[in-house]
């Protein structure tokens, strides 16, 4: 028996589908990354020295939002 992608039409694109019917599940995520910076730039990040304010306030803001719009930006 062959499984199909119940997102995905014969043709191949996407479509929607009725998940009402479905229980609510809980799901966790995790993420990682990696940077890359020059040690005058750990630096002055540490030091709260970047011209533009602070970085990791910034950065962990950014995170949030985009945690909060994930289901927006990877919509299937």
């Amino acid at each position: 028996m062959e499984e199909r992608l119940t997102h995905v039409d014969e043709a191949g694109k996407a479509k929607m589908v009725d998940v009402s019917g479905k229980r609510p599940v809980r799901r966790t995520a995790t993420a990682a990354g990696r940077i890359d910076l020059a040690p005058s730039t750990v630096a002055l990040v540490r030091a709260n020295g970047m011209a533009k304010g602070d970085v990791i306030a910034v950065a962990r803001l950014a995170g949030i939002m985009g945690a909060k719009k994930a289901s927006v930006l990877i919509p299937i």
